[in-house]
């Protein structure tokens, strides 16, 4: 049966082929917005206008991010928290996102 041998020497050559190549696909690629060192988390919250009270909530979150950062992050990666203040007005809030999505890099 050297014909099934053969077969199966190049089926093992195959699939250690097939091995070899698996690491180098598996190069780390992040969304934007994330990186080897960086996590960067967009919030949009009514610092300002009728429901400014509701904005303590997003100065508790950057107080809790400064925190994470302190130390040492998310495994090792920062978290850059950006906030920005929509007045508690829908337009306005349409503004900071796109402003998030486009000038930020957030997606």
């Amino acid at each position: 049966m050297p014909g099934r041998r053969t077969n199966l020497a190049a089926l093992a050559m195959l699939a250690a082929g097939v091995l070899a190549t698996t690491p180098a696909s598996a190069q780390k690629k992040y969304d934007p917005g994330a990186s080897d060192t960086e996590i960067k988390i967009g919030n949009i919250m009514p610092y300002s206008g009728p429901a400014s009270s509701y904005g303590v909530i997003g100065k508790t979150e950057a107080a809790f991010f400064r925190m994470i950062n302190d130390q040492g992050g998310i495994n090792g990666r920062r978290i850059n928290f950006i906030s920005y203040d929509d007045a508690y007005s829908p337009p306005k809030a349409i503004e900071q996102a796109r402003k998030l999505v486009e000038s930020d890099e957030f997606s």
